[in-house]
């Protein structure tokens, strides 16, 4: 019978793998940094490849330091930093530029130009959100329009984006040999591109940000199996649960009601 729950926390500066008991305690724990990148002032970027690459060895570490297997887990969660972009290419599996932390201002100029005579709460109203710097459609658009080939490549659908549950989501179920490209709710809610009422993407918002329907994840709840993980030391055990690391927090605590 599998004795844990492997929960993956994708933050900002390091990716922790912790693996839970029965009663919800902590019986292992490993942490993996990676680098934070700075060009230019500004603009914070990650390699979303180093990233992957961490979130393999924290697992394997966490599982060496409960001395379990794969059969000792019974499913795999995700938790992530938000906003933080990344495209990548669906057939090789790599990403056309460093991902743009959720931190980066580099599309300050852009915002502007999209707020326009309606001010930057034009879209707030059915995505829940005031164009920002922050949020990662004007971050797609600025890759769509900064990498060459990439607006076309995406449009015909050869690329694929994803916030960092995504990315690891993708890697994690296989990744180019039929990774599932899908996020949850919550982190599709800080793109500035979902519908609140539709829980779908708000099509107005992806014609102002000139971002193809083609590249975006399907909108999946945040608690169900997504699928079997394929290619780490946690083979065949299914991914079950993924959601933004501040809602995971709140419901982590239990503040289910308002107040």
């Amino acid at each position: 019978m599998a004795s844990y729950v492997a929960a993956i926390d994708q933050g900002t500066t390091s990716t922790r793998v912790i693996l839970f008991d029965a009663d919800g305690r902590i019986r292992a724990l490993d942490q993996r940094e990676h680098e934070q990148i700075h060009p230019r002032a500004g603009w914070v970027e990650h390699d979303a490849r180093e990233v992957w690459r961490r979130t393999r060895e924290a697992i394997d570490g966490a599982l060496a330091r409960a001395d379990a297997r794969a059969a000792d887990v019974a499913a795999i969660g995700i938790a992530n930093q938000r906003e933080t972009t990344v495209v990548w290419d669906r057939q090789t599996g790599e990403p056309v530029c460093n991902a743009i932390v959720w931190q980066d201002t580099r599309t300050a100029a852009l915002v502007r130009e999209l707020a326009g005579e309606h001010g930057p709460d034009r879209l707030r109203e059915r995505v829940g959100l005031p164009l920002s710097t922050y949020f990662s459609g004007p971050k797609i658009a600025w890759i769509l329009d900064s990498v060459p080939g990439a607006r076309e490549r995406a449009e015909s659908g050869e690329l694929a984006f994803g916030t960092i549950d995504t990315w690891l989501l993708w890697n994690l179920t296989g990744g180019r040999a039929g990774g599932v490209h899908a996020t949850d709710v919550t982190n599709a809610s800080r793109t500035m591109l979902m519908d609140l009422q539709t829980l779908d993407w708000h099509e107005p918002s992806l014609q102002l940000m000139g971002v193809p329907r083609a590249m975006l994840p399907a909108i999946r709840s945040s608690s169900e199996l997504y699928a079997q993980a394929r290619g780490t030391a946690l083979d065949d055990v299914p991914v079950a649960g993924m959601i933004g690391d501040q809602q995971a927090a709140l419901f982590g605590q239990t503040c289910f009601e308002r107040g």
